[in-house]
């Protein structure tokens, strides 16, 4: 998504940066921004880490001032650190209500700030930024590596993209395919000698249960349509 920039803040380890730069790529972001950085976004550990991202983190923007995430149109801060429903501006959207937030906002430039490690912006940062996104995790143990908190967020924001993902390839069958698979093994029941008329409604009542219930492909729904037709 063009509108959408990853910033980390001040980030001070090269691994970091690098996985982070893996992560853009893997949901199909272009945007990473590096805000102050205390290492070398570049170095040999940083490149590693990368894995097939290396190009997106050689031509990572940088940025001196968290004042220069002006020029967006929303500062969207993250946080684990979140206190009560008193701390006003530390009242969280959660990656859902993000999601929709940036859905609706499809020509505006947004920026999503990760970081620091070990710290997470500090309350004059978070009092700047539009809005603050937390990831509800467990509360005995809130704070997620960097790279990982931005997979999630990412992962959630990716599902408005129409650009073609794993498994998109799987279609899951329609009413339709299963009626048709339903029909025929309704067919088949009634060809068959149950001891008592019970006995067979409850086999149409479970295969109508199990079809209805799975998540068949429409590959999987043929397969057994081909089957159940063989049968005599």
């Amino acid at each position: 998504m063009k509108n959408v920039y990853l910033v980390a803040q001040e980030f001070k380890w090269e691994s970091n940066c690098g996985a982070l730069a893996r992560v853009v790529a893997n949901f199909g972001f272009k945007n990473l921004v590096f805000l102050n950085p205390q290492c070398n976004h570049k170095g040999e550990d940083a490149i590693k880490y990368s894995k097939h991202a290396k190009e997106l983190l050689k031509k990572a923007a940088i940025i001196k001032k968290f004042d220069e995430l002006k020029k967006f149109d929303y500062v969207i801060g993250t946080t684990s650190m979140l206190g009560t429903d008193y701390n006003i501006p530390r009242s969280p959207l959660n990656p859902e209500q993000l999601r929709d937030l940036i859905k609706k906002s499809k020509n505006k430039k947004v920026a999503i700030v990760i970081g620091r490690e070990g710290e997470g912006l500090s309350n004059e940062e978070i009092k700047k930024c539009d809005f603050v996104v937390s990831i509800p995790t467990s509360q005995k143990y809130p704070t997620m590596n960097v790279s990982h908190a931005a997979a999630v967020i990412l992962y959630e924001i990716s599902k408005i993209s129409k650009e073609k993902k794993i498994g998109d390839n799987f279609v899951l069958a329609g009413k339709n395919e299963k009626d048709a698979l339903l029909t025929i093994i309704e067919k088949n029941i009634s060809k068959l000698d149950f001891k008592t008329e019970q006995n067979k409604e409850t086999q149409r009542i479970i295969w109508k249960r199990l079809i209805g219930k799975s998540f068949l492909t429409k590959r999987e729904a043929n397969a057994l349509f081909g089957f159940f037709k063989k049968l005599k």
